[in-house]
């Protein structure tokens, strides 16, 4: 997830951006939509198409992306490889 993130956001050896399974991504990563969508790609890309983060993200409400924490995805990606 860190080799993820790190591309995502810019900083690819997350040396200036500390991860943890508490850090979220909106509060601290401060991540917009189209790094949502850029995330929701390299995922699908490493764990296949049963990793549907956009169908995970359409669940949520507005308040939830907020608070949406590493560790909510790190789970999210973990059971649905577990299930596959």
């Amino acid at each position: 997830m860190r080799s993820h993130l790190g591309a995502v956001i810019g900083d690819p050896e997350l040396v200036h951006t500390e991860i943890t399974m508490e850090t979220t991504f909106g509060g601290d990563l401060d991540l917009e939509s189209i790094e949502f969508v850029a995330l929701a790609d390299r995922l699908r890309t490493a764990f296949g198409e049963r990793v549907n983060f956009v169908a995970f993200l359409a669940e949520k409400g507005v308040d939830d992306m907020v608070t949406l924490t590493v560790g909510d995805v790190v789970r999210y990606v973990a059971a649905r490889v577990r299930e596959g």
